[in-house]
């Protein structure tokens, strides 16, 4: 998403203030005629606005299903829901003039009682109108079906998708001018400044059931109001069967070309004629509407003599007939498929990191929530919207460990058998030119760029293209949502399920990490983030997974309403300790920040100190970390990235952790522990968990203590049995499955199954 505006809302009142007699700063109305479908789905999208000084008008147009009891139940439990009550349907014209008589705001927020609203939506169109002094704004559309297997679409194409756009009443007309192949903007839901309508009795023409919108926003703009429409996707347009917007016939286009015919022609200043000349076509676009229906209805009621004399003496209008068949074939193969009835709850993953099997600490650790959840019943699967996790690898080989997914969908992707192979060329390119980089390294050529990795696709932006493949993908997958690491929690309302319950799994509290990495000057390889943006992007979800217990206080001392689940990861022990062999030392690790420098410390100012106290000693450093240590010291072994490290981890006689900074619980830590294993660790490796240790790891921050405590677990086997025993009873006590996932299972456990959907 673009960057939101934060412009002064000057003369508006605070948005706190809500309640008592004070105005509310946007005022949302909604027309309602027997929307009981969709209704609760849209007031709840309404009412969990993060800009909360709102008021949310619903006119009933003399519904027949109920849906009003509906309303009146929401109002009833929320002061900001106002139901107003129609005599005799009227038209959703008629029944919006009822709410802008009763609007309070300072702006006007339109909104169908079938759709839904991302949740920063107003409080972003208010900045956005504020900062660039607009009296009307309007986003894009993202367009989706009652039925998934229907592909999304959006209203915006091109320049106009990517930047904002001022729009004047000549251009709003060609927008809006049928056939012409133009992006409509008379589909946009604008928001209005109140004072535009309120002196003038500006309202709805209540003649019209379709286009009221366009003709409403048009005679604002030739009275000289400013329109400026942006290209985020904000409002969530629903498209059902029971959707009145996009039938046309002689019944709505008649009034139409009426309504047409009372606009005025010429805007305030303008001397020009291109006012006229946009709506004299854009009559004749409705005329051909007309001589269109009238060959339409001589097909459906098999006249087919009037049909050709319409085809003939209309040829253009004939050719139209393409465009309804190709879309009728279309939902005819797509309502085609199987209804699935899916009683099991379902789960649905957003993750940005390479996630492959148990190839790193992040992977372990979410493999692990997402089996937890699998073995209590959960169909859990996997939706990755960024092909910027490949990274420089044109393939990726899913590991058996991946089987636990329903499904894994990648962008950009297909998938073969147990492989992943990218689609997007752009990888293909990087794969080569980190190809040509290690050749050149290896000849001692300077590599300069070429060598740069790829950066880290957890923390990078939103495109555009990602949220259009959680809409198209994660809705029927949706029952719970959890989003892998805080930077995904803005793809939650992109599932287009506001019924779900959402989950941001924290991983590590990276505000917390700029302090130590700036205390070491070093930068983190993940990202940087004030403690203010990370907190909100938690807030966005119905809970926070904090993989300990000091993360966790954190949160609710900043985020003191939201719910915090902790939940360290659980890791199977083995059956007895396991203090080794020998003198090996064992650091396994990826290439993130907190790995590199950690290391880099050990080998420079450790290392030297145990050869010296113990000259046989060795060090196998495992993982990814490996590429960044080069050459490697005496006595230390890289073995790069092991598949299977049961057989290491068994013969190694000390495992290492002389991390100096990061979050999170250090995933390595907990393993080793379940590995019955001596271990040695700085107190920033034990965060989060320092008063269960106890005496199961040897501490030392300070170089020469680290050392000290290394050598003394290499030189005493009786030592190192009692560290190692102690580290399994550890473990089995403080890291089962069931003491570490219980209340996240309770929590998830509080969601429904979903109810029957079409598609897959």
């Amino acid at each position: 998403m673009i960057g939101m505006p934060t412009g002064e809302h000057d003369d508006a009142e605070p948005a706190e203030r809500s309640n008592g007699n004070a105005p509310p700063l946007v005022s949302i109305v909604m027309a309602n005629y027997n929307g009981r479908r969709y209704i609760e789905a849209a007031l709840q999208s309404a009412l969990a606005q993060s800009l909360r000084n709102i008021e949310v008008i619903v006119a009933d147009d003399a519904s027949t299903d109920g849906s009003a009891d509906l309303v009146a139940a929401v109002a009833s439990r929320d002061a900001r829901v106002r139901l107003l009550r129609a005599p005799a349907n009227g038209g959703s014209g008629v029944a919006r003039n009822l709410c802008l008589d009763a609007a309070r705001g300072r702006w006007i927020a339109v909104m169908d009682s079938d759709d839904l609203m991302h949740p920063d939506r107003l409080e972003w169109l208010v900045g956005a109108a504020e900062q660039d002094g607009a009296d009307i704004v309007a986003d894009d559309l993202l367009i989706f079906d009652e039925n998934p297997a229907v592909a999304v679409a959006t209203c915006l194409r091109g320049n106009a998708a990517a930047f904002a756009f001022w729009v004047s009443a000549v251009d709003y007309v060609h927008a809006n001018t049928l056939f012409s192949g133009a992006q409509s903007l008379g589909y946009l839901k604008p928001l209005i400044r109140r004072s535009l309508i309120t002196g003038n009795a500006h309202r709805y023409d209540p003649t019209l059931r379709i286009a009221e919108d366009y003709d409403f926003i048009l005679r604002l703009l030739v009275r000289g109001a400013r329109l400026r429409v942006y290209p985020d996707l904000l409002y969530f347009y629903r498209k059902h069967g029971q959707s009145v917007s996009h039938r046309l016939s002689r019944a709505t286009l008649q009034p139409m070309l009426a309504a047409h015919d009372r606009l005025p022609t010429v805007v305030p200043g303008d001397r020009d004629t291109r006012l006229k000349a946009a709506l004299a076509k854009r009559r004749a676009s409705l005329e051909r509407a007309l001589h269109f229906d009238d060959l339409v209805s001589a097909l459906k009621r098999g006249d087919w003599a009037d049909a050709v004399a319409q085809a003939i003496h209309h040829p253009r209008v004939a050719a139209l007939l393409r465009g309804p068949l190709v879309d009728r074939l279309q939902r005819l193969r797509t309502e085609s498929a199987s209804v699935s009835i899916r009683p099991t709850r379902q789960v649905c993953v957003l993750s940005r990191q390479r996630i492959i099997g148990n190839t790193n600490g992040s992977s372990v650790y979410l493999l692990s929530l997402c089996a937890a959840l699998s073995e209590s019943g959960c169909d859990v699967h996997l939706l990755c919207p960024s092909p910027a996790l490949f990274g420089r690898w044109p393939a990726l080989l899913l590991r058996p460990e991946m089987r636990m997914f329903r499904s894994i969908r990648l962008r950009r992707a297909m998938r073969v058998g147990p492989l992943l192979i990218t689609t997007d060329p752009r990888t293909a390119v990087r794969a080569v030119v980190g190809l040509l980089g290690k050749a050149a390294s290896r000849l001692g050529i300077a590599s300069g760029q070429l060598n740069k990795p790829a950066p880290y696709s957890v923390s990078q932006p939103w495109t555009r293209q990602d949220l259009l493949f959680v809409a198209q993908h994660a809705r029927t997958h949706a029952d719970v949502v959890i989003a892998d690491y805080a930077f995904l929690a803005d793809g939650i309302p992109y599932t287009l399920r506001p019924d779900a319950l959402s989950l941001v799994v924290m991983h590590d509290l990276f505000s917390s990490r700029s302090v130590q990495f700036n205390r070491l000057g070093a930068a983190d390889s993940v990202a940087a983030i004030e403690q203010q943006a990370e907190m909100a992007l938690l807030a966005k979800a119905d809970a926070v997974v904090a993989i300990q217990a000091a993360e966790a206080c954190t949160v609710r001392r900043c985020l003191p309403s939201q719910h915090v689940i902790v939940a360290p990861i659980a890791i199977t022990p083995v059956a007895e300790p396991q203090p080794g062999i020998g003198s090996t030392v064992l650091f396994v690790g990826s290439n993130t920040a907190p790995n590199i420098f950690g290391l880099r410390w050990f080998l420079e100012a450790i290392w030297p100190l145990v050869r010296s106290g113990v000259p046989d000693a060795t060090l196998q450093v495992v993982g990814s970390v490996c590429g960044t240590v080069r050459p490697p010291p005496d006595g230390v072994r890289l073995l790069g990235s092991v598949r299977d490290l049961a057989a290491i981890y068994q013969q190694s006689a000390v495992v290492i952790s002389p991390l100096q900074a990061g979050s999170g619980l250090k995933i390595k830590l907990i393993e080793a522990l379940s590995r019955g294993k001596a271990i040695v660790a700085t107190s920033v490796t034990l965060q989060g968990v320092e008063q269960d240790i106890g005496g199961a790891v040897s501490v030392a921050d300070d170089a020469a203590e680290f050392a000290a405590a290394l050598i003394a677990l290499l030189t005493d086997e009786v030592l190192r049995m009692a560290r190692a025993t102690a580290a399994l009873e550890l473990a089995r006590m403080k890291f089962s499955s069931m003491a570490c996932y219980a209340e996240l299972l309770a929590f998830v456990s509080k969601t429904p199954p979903c109810s029957p959907c079409k598609g897959t």
